[in-house]
Order: structure tokens, then sequence, then C-alpha cells
């Protein structure tokens, strides 16, 4: 059975609740990613933040990054637990058409899934079939 802690990109960064937009884009474009996971004070997973987010729900309306905060756009929170097996995974990721996923074990963040993970994962052959892959695609990409 392969999970989720198989296939995550471990060592995931959170930013923190109050850094502002500006910060979290600094630290996408230093780690080379679209999108933080954010954690408040007690540094629980509290919400995410993609680099969409940023440009189209603050600088496409007039905001100023560097005064708006990262929780202030942290939407609705899914993620999966690194024990879920990977059809527990693809199926939320697929049905809520989210390409990035936080891993928790014991309510602390542990690591991140990006399709880019799955399809790394399916192909070093951590038993992801094609179907899963074209169902997870077809749903992710085909409905919006």
């Amino acid at each position: 059975m392969t999970t989720a802690r198989d296939i995550m990109h471990g060592g995931a960064q959170c930013v923190r609740a109050d850094q502002s937009l500006a910060d979290a884009a600094r630290m996408m474009r230093d780690m080379g990613v679209g999108a933080l996971p954010i954690c408040g004070a007690d540094e629980k997973l509290s919400g995410i933040i993609t680099d969409r987010d940023i440009v189209v729900r603050c600088i496409a309306e007039g905001k100023d990054p560097a005064m708006m905060k990262a929780m202030d756009l942290g939407g609705h929170l899914h993620c999966v637990r690194a024990d879920d097996d990977m059809d527990v995974v693809l199926k939320k990721m697929e049905q809520h058409q989210i390409r990035r996923i936080p891993v928790i074990h014991e309510e602390r963040l542990v690591g991140m899934i990006s399709e880019a993970d799955i399809a790394m994962g399916h192909r070093e052959g951590n038993h992801l079939t094609d179907r899963q892959i074209v169902e997870f695609m077809d749903s992710v990409y085909m409905k919006r």
C-alpha cells in the first residue's frame, strides 16, 4: 500500500499567519514552490496560500502585499494524514480540485504533495496505477 508519506515532499516550511504576503512571495521564490502552508502561533497548520492567491486576490485588487497578512488569504484547508492511502489522497485532491495538499502527522505539518510528486511517484514505481493518474488528471484539469 502506497501512503501519503511515500509520495510527499518532506521538509515543507510554513509561512506564519502574521507574516505579510510579500514575505510569503519571497519564501515561495527562494524555495521554488507555488504554495505555502500557513501555521499559527501554535505551529499547527491553519491554511494554505498559493502564488495565484497573492496575484489574483491581492495585487490584482490593488491591495498592498506588504500590508496584507498570509492568513488574510488562507482559504479552506484540506489536508491528509501521513499514513493515508494514496487513494484517499487522490480522492481528496480530485474532489476539491486542488493541485497541492499538506500532509500532517499528529497535528503537525510533515510534508506537501503536489501534482509533480504524484507524477514522480508514478514514474518511480510507487504503485500508482495509470488509471489513478488519468482519473486524477481528468478530475483536476477537465472539470474546471
